[in-house]
């Protein structure tokens, strides 16, 4: 894979605090869906043109406030403390026209401040929060209206739904099914930057759902879950998870050896998956791209030793605040009508200033995907 081309983002507001870092994206047809780590909300632009071979222009914003759809643990109200979403995942099911999006699933640690005491900053830094709102894995209908995609939380055609895994300000299902696991239980009461439980990475198959973590990275190895959310049978809008592990456990594990990388984004390519991966900590670092090849379409449980991962790119990032760390953060297949030719968008957290064009444009890279 070699860099190729760019994607040029206009956003509605001047100025915007959307374009400091991307953290999802996905494509549905002529549609491309962006999340930011630090909103409640989805980002909707309309591909206008592409201007180049792989030049693409992506404008018409619209902005889709998570609120409407789901049930947040934590509802954003006047006066109150914002919490965030922190979004990482999204993928998009065209069998049954579902979009998914996953939220970090980790806590916090408060940083230090450098117009504060030794004791201020010693507090700031044994501070710990457990924010509701990250505990989201949902599925939202996506629906044609006027010419283009949208989201609703309900269909009356097809009684397709949005729906979110059980949970509370405090967890969900998932996690209550991770505490005692024997790799990933004791990680749980670690923040996500100190390489503690951090969800990032999202991909869903038929009924299966993988869920890529940032952390724990164990050894060097860095694990994927994969789950089968249903409905629950007794709660509207709400999901269950089946049991599909071994012994009756409600997820799998895959290890996977990728140089002590964390998972930042997951893709699927054909049998393949492609996976997107950064350093698990707070750190300006290598990010790769690396080729599972059949990992679309796991039979079990696996260990993925380093020589049957084709390792597909290494992408650029920046070092320092002054520099712009441009840590990439999702990936989406991106194509127009007529052409067929493999492109991947890598959308970027951190963007460096160079990216940021005027007061409301946001400038994102193009690969060509080579073969395998």
């Amino acid at each position: 894979m070699v860099n190729f081309g760019s994607a040029l983002l206009v956003f509605n507001d001047p100025d915007t605090d959307l374009r400091k870092g991307l953290s999802a994206v996905v494509q549905i047809g002529d549609t491309l869906w962006v999340a930011n780590d630090e909103s409640l909300s989805l980002e909707r632009f309309t591909l206008r043109e592409r201007v180049g071979a792989g030049e693409f222009l992506f404008d018409q914003h619209k902005q889709f406030p998570l609120a409407s759809l789901l049930a947040l643990p934590v509802i954003p109200t006047i006066g109150e403390e914002f919490v965030e979403a922190d979004l990482e995942g999204m993928s998009y099911d065209r069998d049954t026209g579902y979009l998914w999006i996953v939220g970090s699933h980790s806590l916090k640690r408060k940083k230090p401040d450098s117009t504060k005491s030794w004791k201020k900053n010693a507090e700031r830094l044994a501070t710990v929060s457990r924010d509701g709102n990250r505990f989201l894995l949902a599925r939202i209908p996506v629906v044609e209206e006027n010419g283009t995609f949208t989201l609703v939380k309900s269909t009356v055609s097809d009684g397709r739904a949005a729906a979110q895994l059980a949970g509370n300000q405090l967890g969900n299902e998932l996690l209550d099914e991770l505490k005692d696991d024997e790799h990933v239980g004791a990680f749980l009461h670690i923040p996500g930057k100190d390489n503690g439980f951090d969800t990032e990475g999202l991909e869903v198959n038929g009924n299966r759902v993988f869920i890529g973590l940032r952390g724990p990275v164990l050894r060097g190895w860095t694990i994927i879950l994969e789950v089968e959310p249903e409905d629950h049978p007794d709660a509207a809008h709400t999901l269950t998870l089946k049991k599909i592990g071994p012994k009756g456990r409600k997820y799998r594990k895959h290890f996977l050896q990728l140089d002590g990388l964390g998972v930042r984004d997951l893709c699927i390519d054909g049998d393949d998956m492609l996976i997107l991966a950064g350093p698990t900590m707070n750190l300006d670092g290598p990010v790769s791209l690396f080729r599972w090849h059949d990992g679309a379409r796991p039979t079990e449980e696996s260990f993925v030793f380093s020589e049957q991962l084709t390792p597909a790119l290494e992408v650029p990032y920046g070092q320092g605040e002054d520099k712009g760390r441009d840590h990439a953060e999702g990936m989406t297949f991106v194509s127009t009508a007529g052409v067929e030719e493999p492109l991947l968008l890598v959308v970027y957290d951190a963007n460096a200033a160079w990216r940021k064009q005027g007061s409301n444009r946001l400038e994102q890279d193009v690969f060509r995907l080579t073969k395998k």
